[in-house]
């Protein structure tokens, strides 16, 4: 353990330009920032480079302090106000390296249940829907390639699920040259769908594909869908937001399932 008292440290620097998804990407690190996101990143099997502390927030957790061992740096409020991106910090926030998933890791049950997205572009729904996917038993979640999963906003609103989830990030192609190699039943969600989604037979390995909501889904998972669902819209607007779409849906099939 070691203390840091300077702004200038080139740790903090570092932190802070870890921020920005190009520098995550170029640096092949990531943050997570606060106790519950943190215990479940060890849940996870995350690989920790460093992890950050700060006594004076008044928190403690000792299960990390513990694991941390040498890797623990202690650092001053003025600084870890600095590096934190949160209004109310709690004084933990680690360095980490990101699991990087591919289809050939991913681990499926007999009967499969997988969520695709599409070119979601809001970190914030992405954590609803790894939550979603954490309460559903949910094999995977397969988003677009160029997705940033290991954003700050997508690990806070998934309450840590971003690491316990299986989640590849891989082109469409490919994903439903796998998915059609699996035998799993692709559900392409549109407005323009005939459908109802209550009306589909989810009993069998499936896989929910949702699009950005203003743009939907593309040609290719439209082309290539074995079904296209909908949730009949009694208002005046056409869909809700995707995440909302995404428990909609995947508790249909737990019911279905008898889960």
């Amino acid at each position: 353990m070691r203390d840091l008292t300077s702004p200038q440290n080139e740790l903090i620097k570092s932190i802070v330009k870890l921020r920005q998804a190009r520098e995550r990407k170029a640096q092949g690190k990531i943050l997570i920032e606060g106790i519950r996101e943190v215990t479940m990143a060890i849940a996870g099997k995350i690989e920790f480079e460093k992890i950050l502390f700060c006594q004076d927030y008044g928190y403690t957790d000792e299960k990390i302090l513990k694991l941390a061992g040498d890797k623990l740096v202690t650092v001053s409020k003025i600084i870890f106000d600095k590096i934190s991106a949160r209004e109310n910090p709690d004084g933990f926030l680690a360095i980490a390296k990101p699991k990087n998933l591919t289809l050939q890791n991913i681990k499926l049950s007999k009967n499969p249940l997988i969520i695709i997205l599409e070119n979601i572009e809001k970190p914030g729904n992405l954590g609803a829907i790894a939550r979603t996917a954490d309460a559903g038993g949910v094999d995977a979640i397969i988003v677009s390639a160029n997705t940033d999963i290991y954003n700050p906003n997508a690990i806070r609103s998934s309450q840590g699920t971003i690491f316990t989830n299986q989640i590849v990030a891989v082109d469409s192609t490919e994903t439903i040259k796998w998915l059609k190699e699996k035998n799993i039943k692709i559900f392409a969600t549109t407005p323009r769908a005939m459908i109802e989604y209550v009306k589909v037979d989810y009993k069998k390995p499936s896989a929910i594909v949702l699009g950005a909501e203003d743009k939907g889904l593309s040609d290719v998972w439209l082309n290539e869908s074995d079904e296209k669902i909908k949730i009949n819209m009694r208002g005046k607007i056409d869909s809700l937001n995707v995440s909302v779409t995404a428990a909609i849906m995947v508790f249909e099939a737990m019911r279905q399932r008898n889960v």
